[in-house]
């Protein structure tokens, strides 16, 4: 079992952000690939049939795969993220027991999952439909994107790595020590962005990390993420987590117990019942906005 050390949790409270390096092991990150791989394959074989692509790029890696296909076709782009392709091993990550160990050290034993939680395959620039990328996103802040009804309440945001992040294919840039502050105002124009006059005056560090690293941030802490300038796909997962009780700023979607020492049976081990709510929520909440600006 891997946890924080208590000067890894004081940098956290300190610099509102942490990097762990050799967070997780393959054998925690292998199974998601893998599935993405198979549904990749798939769909792939699927586009061929229908004459959409010539190629299945079988002999291409999980980083470029993807983006061969897309240069004939990018239909399968849109059905990668988590709620939509509601994969068993995606589901079992979102709770894995070594991630869980390292979120206590911030969020405590009780864990929920919040649902905002993707899965970000960044393809290199021009590539994705209509020519915007949403995983190419502005300076903001967490916070920022959820209903008012969390700002009370502190929420962890976990950033990984599945291939390497690099400052040519748009890693996490952060502006660090702003947090404590509270939320600034947001607008919507060309994404949800802090408002330029209200943007700190510090420098943006960039965040390089290799498979098996996380990023810890705070839900204050500006950060952004720049255009991929490679041929590669910059993959990474992207989710929160929070004290179980508090509101997750999005009570459209389906949120889950993913640690309880207190309670270990309310913890959501059921992968039919998850998948099952976010057809239901998906289904519902069609034309709701999780981002409260204008």
């Amino acid at each position: 079992m891997t946890t924080l050390s208590q000067a890894q949790i004081e940098r956290f409270n300190e610099e509102g952000f942490l990097v762990v390096k050799g967070a997780l092991e393959d054998s925690d990150l292998n199974p998601v690939i893998e599935e993405y791989e198979a549904y990749i394959d798939v769909r792939a074989r699927q586009l061929q049939g229908e004459g959409k692509i010539k190629q299945l790029y079988e002999g291409e890696p999980f980083d470029r795969r993807l983006a061969c296909i897309c240069r004939e076709h990018n239909e399968v782009y849109g059905e990668l993220d988590i709620m939509r392709m509601r994969g068993r091993a995606s589901f079992e990550f979102l709770r894995n027991e070594n991630l869980m160990d390292l979120v206590e050290g911030i969020v405590g034993p009780e864990i929920t999952c919040s649902p905002i939680q993707h899965i970000r395959p960044k393809l290199p620039d021009g590539l994705t439909p209509g020519g915007h990328d949403q995983h190419v996103v502005p300076w903001h802040q967490d916070a920022g994107v959820t209903w008012e009804e969390a700002d009370p309440y502190f929420i962890l945001t976990v950033w990984i790595p599945m291939t390497e992040a690099t400052q040519e294919n748009g890693c996490l840039e952060i502006i660090p020590r702003v947090h404590g502050k509270g939320l600034l105002r947001h607008e919507r124009q060309g994404g949800t962005h802090i408002a330029e006059e209200l943007m700190p005056g510090e420098e943006g560090v960039p965040l390089p990390v290799r498979k098996g690293d996380l990023i810890f941030i705070h839900k204050e802490i500006p950060h952004r993420s720049t255009p991929n300038r490679t041929d590669q796909i910059r993959w990474s997962i992207d989710l929160r987590y929070q004290k179980t009780g508090t509101p997750t700023g999005r009570p459209f979607h389906p949120d889950f117990v993913a640690r309880s020492r207190a309670n270990p049976a309310s913890v959501l081990t059921d992968y039919e019942t998850w998948r099952d709510r976010w057809v239901e929520a998906l289904a519902k909440s069609k034309g709701v906005s999780g981002h409260r600006w204008k």
